[in-house]
């Protein structure tokens, strides 16, 4: 039976998070039903990763099965015109049967999106973390550089994240800014629940001075998430790219995926990279 994987991005703020469940909508059924009345059929997909409660998406992955056969034209523009307007599929393509969205990935990126100045933003709401208090960038970096790494993240899951290890690899941390904007990009192999937000927390309360960077490797060796700083909000968090073999041909991220005009942390790919810890 052919397998079809899609590129999807969405603004979460209206959902309550990626996977089905009773109540409230996601993105996952909303994506089910549009795709179901292309294919004529119930379709069922699995995506790349979860995304929380009014948590975005510039480039979720997901696969389907289905016995019928349409052009990629096809599924693209009749999934949008029966998806709500901050849901969108932005490409489509047939994949081998062994591709897997969530088990093929060799890592996933995501970016938490900050304004950082005295008064709240009108036009950001919701989709940037407020932050009032001034922080400061070269203790968050330092901190972030203990994280870096194989670890047990159990001081940076959510109480309820049912992952069967709290060990992951954190290959990339790094953090830049432009003016009243902050971004932190972070690229691991999988995440535990609120896994980036956690790291948020911990960043911010070193940047605005009320712990030191070292306070990193005490929350790290805790291994609890008592030790931890407050989760960070839902709103500045961004499911950014994810990264399969080149062997499934999966549209380049520099091309098909690529951010919308004015997507928060943008600018992170064209920051001088001597500014940025990696």
């Amino acid at each position: 039976m052919p397998r079809i994987a899609v590129g999807i991005e969405y603004d979460g703020a209206a959902y309550a998070g990626w996977q089905s469940q009773r109540g409230p909508a996601t993105i996952q059924q909303h994506l089910e039903a549009a795709l179901s009345v292309v294919a004529g059929d119930a379709v069922a997909i699995v995506g790349a990763g979860r995304t929380d409660a009014g948590v975005h998406a510039r480039a979720q992955v997901a696969h389907f099965d289905t016995p019928v056969t349409r052009t990629s034209r096809s599924w693209i523009l009749g999934a949008n015109t029966n998806l709500p307007d901050d849901i969108s599929v932005r490409w489509a393509c047939e994949v081998p049967e062994h591709f897997h969205a969530r088990y093929s990935a060799l890592s996933r990126c995501y970016r938490y999106c900050i304004l950082n100045r005295p008064f709240r933003s009108g036009l950001n709401r919701g989709r940037t973390a407020f932050v009032y208090q001034p922080v400061q960038l070269q203790p968050m970096r330092e901190a972030a550089a203990h994280l870096i790494g194989l670890h047990d993240f159990s001081s940076f899951r959510a109480a309820e994240c049912q992952a069967k290890s709290p060990v992951r690899n954190l290959f990339a941390l790094r953090l830049a800014q432009q003016g009243d904007f902050i971004v932190i990009e972070v690229q691991a192999n999988a995440f535990l629940q609120h896994m980036v937000r956690n790291i948020a927390g911990l960043l911010l309360a070193v940047g605005r001075g009320d712990r030191p960077a070292e306070w990193a490797l005490e929350v790290l060796a805790a291994r609890d998430r008592r030790c931890n700083a407050a989760t960070a909000p839902p709103g500045g968090l961004y499911f950014w790219s994810v990264q399969y073999p080149p062997v499934f041909g999966l549209p380049d991220d520099s091309a098909m995926m690529r951010s919308p005009v004015g997507c928060p942390g943008d600018f992170l790919d064209q920051v001088d990279q001597t500014h940025v810890m990696v």
